[in-house]
């Protein structure tokens, strides 16, 4: 026994003798801090990065050592060291560069010698890309965002600074992470991440995607797609010469090579491209360093600056890798101010770390089954960028807490505190604001509830020609039943004031979560019954709000409605692939119904309302009947990568195009069921980004039926027409086509949305529109059953109007009808596509 303690104690000595901490600062001749400075051990990847105070630390067993210091506009300093204390400090003060200037004698018509550098660097580009085939290195990152200042009011609602998490005068940080990620990669496009440790400050999962950013690249693609769609054009690009100006501010000497210091200057404004200074070396013309900008000025979107600072240094005699990359982040709208910084730090380059067979694969982030369960101690041993005091409070502050709600008797209070918290409710939330009430409970250690949530009344009220006013309560009761189990359950009511019919019915929908992707799939269950009102149309192509604008001020009633008594079961699995399968049954005993109230706010005697049957198939009659339909989808997309968890996987996109298969079956004689039909369907869909050239979207498909014996109205294929100035589903309607005209039963039947969205392109050389930021967009539509029953339309517009708005004008062209000409508005732009994806 004695003789395991002595090993094991010297095994400890051992450890603690190897764990030397070399600390220190890093300033000017100042005095002043020099934040995110490199640090890093002469002959290796092996440093730090200072944090924002210009302090850094290193780990490193005793030896000799040639410590190298240098910052972006300052002389590199090598120090020499002997590590042979448990704690030693070594400070550096950097000088300023003294760039010395070519004497040139630039002629008139002549060019600044910057451009002759330049276009050598645009030479060795390609050389430089393609330089390592394959490579592995690990990348620590933290990201830290700070709040400078809230509005006390934000679209009419009073801003909770204390739910926000910062302090009475609107400051305080709002995120803070880390992370260590290895990173894995292969040209040309393959990658897989593996993120050893993550943390956040009060839990949750960290920033572990490190935004690897490359200006050898002819387009830089910045961090997410929102912040610049086109991506922006490097300031070496092989047409970059026709974008940039630029100048030489001088020239200083490192390591006995040449590095030029270039000033890049922008040649037009609302062109998506950098400012600000890239380092290229003499001879062999690579990147030295960089320190570029975006602005608002030059398409950036959403931030209203980001500066990406890198520093280069050689992994061999003749390869050069990013060691450290800072990106400043600043953005100020709406009265809310917040800045932010992300620091990647790359160390332990493999360039022939040779990949066995089937490496990467379609797993294209990983997380270590212990990567958020690492305790302080770790992150102190490993983190190359020591925090700062704001940093390490913020930890301990929101770690505490979180921790304390892990705690039983905590959490007992906390869960009446937040019952309490809750706001009182008002008159005008049961009228128009809505209900929401949560009820808390306990389990595993978290704090969970259950909510309640009922829609306004007077947002729930409705207005056709059918039922006249309708008054609704739509509650909807969502339960956490634990394991990612979920249970909604939506009762729906409304009563007509006109045609005295009262309808209600409830949907329950089961969910099982998605943890259970990783082995078996996911499984969801939705029951539905009661009795209801229904659209012709069951793609419902005219909403409720817009349908009453129409009939109450211009008397138009295009909404086209039929009662129902009804059940429904619907059955979809997602697989582990993101595949889905839904099949559904549903049973309807269909009732027509009429025309029961011609109130409008404005008289207009020149106009009558149509009938509540379709007038366009007027010859097709619609009497009260039962009917049984079996309907099946299959949606697959190839390709699909994964991010994957502990114990399941996400979802992240692909490549490839969106397939979807569908068939419906009219079963007749069961329940009395009078239709009989086959209907088939198959469409593909994608979107497809060509950076600078803007993207390209389309979803085109064919379908038709195999059998129409017997098929009813609500089971024609209907083309979701639109007869309103309002639009949303853009590739999946026809933006003048009336709502059934062209409703059919035909066993073939062929049809493409396509749109551009340019993103700035062209537009951004016109005056007023590039200070606008207001984006052109262009497309058809089309279907085609036959000769007779076939339309076509084109459009273009306007979108990012206020980011979120889209106008287009559209022309539709039926042979046998009139051209229509047309204008519609809807949502569309850099915040005006998350809005409309959600409506959909």
């Amino acid at each position: 026994m004695m003789k395991y303690l002595s090993t094991l104690f010297c095994l400890f000595i051992t450890s603690y003798c190897q764990a030397n901490v070399v600390k220190g600062s890093v300033t000017d001749e100042k005095n002043h801090p020099l934040p995110f400075a490199t640090v890093l051990i002469k002959g290796t990847t092996t440093g730090t990065t200072t944090n924002a105070a210009g302090q850094y630390q290193l780990d490193l067993a005793p030896g000799q050592y040639t410590v190298v210091c240098q910052y972006i506009g300052f002389r590199k300093t090598e120090t020499p060291l002997n590590v042979n204390a448990p704690t030693q400090t070594l400070d550096f003060r950097l000088q300023p560069i003294n760039l010395q200037i070519k004497e040139v004698v630039v002629k008139a018509g002549g060019e600044d010698p910057a451009y002759a550098i330049i276009r050598q660097a645009i030479k060795k580009r390609r050389f430089y890309q393609e330089q390592v085939k394959e490579y592995t290195c690990m990348s620590y990152i933290k990201g830290t965002v700070g709040m400078k200042d809230v509005p006390k009011k934000f679209m009419g609602q009073k801003v909770d600074k204390k739910e926000m998490g910062v302090d009475s005068t609107g400051k305080g940080m709002i995120f803070l992470s880390e992370s260590v990620t290895k990173i894995s990669a292969r040209q040309p496009d393959k990658m897989k991440l593996e993120v050893i440790s993550s943390r956040k400050s009060g839990g949750g999962f960290g920033l572990s995607f490190p935004a690897i950013i490359s200006f050898y690249d002819n387009n830089v693609a910045a961090v997410i797609t929102q912040m610049g769609p086109r991506g922006y054009i490097s300031p070496i690009a092989e047409n970059a010469l026709f974008y940039y100006k630029y100048r030489l501010e001088g020239e200083f000497l490192e390591d006995g090579k040449t590095v030029n210091k270039i000033k890049v200057i922008p040649r037009r404004k609302q062109e998506p491209l950098f400012s600000g200074y890239i380092f290229i070396t003499d001879d062999d013309w690579r990147i030295h360093s960089t320190d570029l900008i975006l602005t608002g000025e030059y398409q950036l979107e959403l931030m209203d600056t980001l500066e990406i600072r890198q520093t280069h240094v050689p992994v061999t005699a003749n390869i050069w890798r990013v060691k450290d990359q800072v990106m400043y982040m600043s953005f100020n709208k709406f009265g809310f101010a917040m800045a932010g910084n992300f620091v990647n730090v790359y160390s332990d380059y493999n360039v022939h770390p040779n990949f066995p067979p089937k490496f990467f694969d379609n797993t294209f982030l990983k997380y270590d089954s212990a990567f958020d369960k690492k305790r302080i101690a770790y992150w102190d041993s490993i983190r190359p960028v020591p925090l700062e005091i704001a940093e390490a409070k913020d930890y301990h502050e929101k770690d505490s807490t979180a921790k304390a709600e892990r705690d039983s008797s905590f959490s007992r209070y906390r869960l009446d505190s937040l019952q309490k918290k809750q706001k009182r409710i008002k008159v005008t939330d049961v009228l128009w604001g809505g209900v929401r009430r949560n009820y808390y409970f306990r389990r595993d250690s978290a704090i969970q509830y259950n909510e309640l949530r009922v829609r306004g009344l007077l947002k729930s009220m409705k207005y056709n020609t059918v039922e006249g006013l309708v008054l609704a309560l739509e509650p909807t009761m969502n339960y956490n039943l634990g394991g990612e189990k979920n249970l909604r359950i939506s009762p729906f009511i409304r009563y007509g004031l006109s045609n005295t019919h009262l309808n209600a019915y409830t949907q329950i929908d089961f969910s099982n979560g998605s943890r259970v992707r990783k082995r078996f799939g996911r499984n969801d269950w939705s029951l539905a019954g009661g009795k209801r009102v229904s659209q012709f149309n069951q793609d419902n192509p005219i909403d409720n709000l817009t349908n009453e604008f129409y009939t109450l001020l211009l008397k138009e009633n295009y909404m086209k409605l039929y009662e129902n008594w009804f059940g429904h079961l619907q059955y979809s699995r997602t697989f582990q692939t993101n595949d889905k399968l839904s099949l559904g049954v549903t049973y309807e005993s269909r009732m027509p119904v009429e025309n029961t109230t011609d109130f409008v706010i404005f008289q207009n005697n020149r106009k009558t309302f149509t009938p509540n049957h379709p007038y366009e198939l007027a010859n097709v009659p619609f009497k009260k009947h039962q009917a049984l339909v079996l309907d099946m989808s299959f949606r697959f997309q190839p390709g699909q990568q994964f991010i994957e968890l502990p114990d399941h996987k996400i979802p992240f996109g692909s490549k490839y195009p969106t397939f979807e298969v569908g068939y419906s079956k009219g079963i007749p004689n069961i329940g009395n069921s009078i239709v009989d039909f086959d209907k088939w369907n198959f469409s593909i869909q994608d979107n497809m980004n060509f950076k600078l050239f803007g993207e390209f979207r389309y979803h085109v498909g064919v379908g038709g039926f195999i059998n129409d014996r017997n098929v009813q109205i609500p089971d024609y294929q209907h083309f979701n027409g639109n007869q309103t100035f309002y639009n949303i589903k853009y590739l999946n309607s026809f933006q003048l086509a009336p709502y059934y005209k062209y409703s059919t039963t035909a066993p073939f039947y062929a049809m493409a949305n396509v749109e551009h969205h340019f993103n700035g392109l062209l537009t951004n050389k016109i005056p007023l529109f590039n200070r606008l930021k207001w984006n052109l967009v262009a497309g058809s539509n089309a279907f085609y059953v036959n000769s007779d029953n076939n339309y076509v339309e084109v459009f273009g517009g306007i979108e990012n109007i206020l980011k979120m708005i889209r106008v287009d004008v559209v022309a539709g062209y039926q042979s046998k009808d009139a051209t229509r000409v047309g204008v519609r508005v809807g949502f569309g732009g850099i915040l005006g596509n998350a809005v409309k994806f959600k409506t959909n």
